[in-house]
């Protein structure tokens, strides 16, 4: 059985188009949440941790949209609690993706 080797950890975009566009992706996300932490699981990837409010839902699923054109290789968790308790957001991918993700 043939395996196939990870993607690459590095996103598609120039800096500009980052710079451009940070708001609207990871980065700017990171700075909204109300905590970001390290996943302690063995995984590599990142938690962010919101409170529920109006409108967070749909701002994750643009910006998970937005993600798979320029960093295809992550992949997304989304927990929202019941009774309007915490979102918990994980991002994670293969080795390397933490600092990629921190070095934003």
């Amino acid at each position: 059985m043939e395996t196939k080797p990870d993607p690459k950890v590095s996103c598609a975009l120039s800096p500009q188009q980052l710079e451009k566009q940070r708001k609207k992706l990871l980065p700017g996300l990171f700075k909204r949440a109300d905590n970001v932490t390290d996943l302690s699981d063995g995984t590599d990837g990142i938690r962010l941790h919101f409170k529920q409010r109006t409108g967070l839902l749909v701002e994750l699923a643009r910006i998970i949209e937005r993600e798979q054109d320029c960093c295809s290789f992550l992949s997304f968790n989304l927990v929202i609690e019941p009774s309007g308790g915490p979102v918990t957001f994980d991002i994670t991918g293969p080795a390397g993706t933490r600092d990629m993700l921190k070095s934003l």
